[in-house]
């Protein structure tokens, strides 16, 4: 494997090597995990069109590409839906807290 270097101001340096000290790794297996982690656009493309047609098959009927834009965002309205509900409870609980 080849190695190279990556230049980043002291500071980044610094505060990479921080992190990579507290999960126990080296700086290049640190940057190599936030790599990792962050996908391409091509890598994300290619994530959804395997995602719809594993959706086509377990549906059992062809939907389009087009049919999929147009589709409601259902994890999104549910990540929503929990998020507003957390807030009312956390609401909820710093109003029982400031009336004790």
């Amino acid at each position: 494997m080849a190695i190279t270097t990556i230049q980043v101001t002291r500071e980044t340096r610094d505060h990479l090597a921080e992190l990579a000290k507290e999960r126990g790794l080296t700086l290049g297996q640190l940057v190599e995990a936030l790599a990792a982690e962050q996908p391409t656009a091509a890598q994300r493309a290619e994530r959804l069109a395997a995602d719809r047609e594993h959706a086509r098959r377990v549906i059992g009927i062809d939907i389009s590409d087009e049919e999929f834009d147009r589709a409601p965002d259902i994890l999104g309205n549910i990540y929503k839906i929990a998020a507003e509900k957390a807030r009312v409870a956390r609401n909820a609980a710093e109003n029982r807290g400031a009336a004790a």
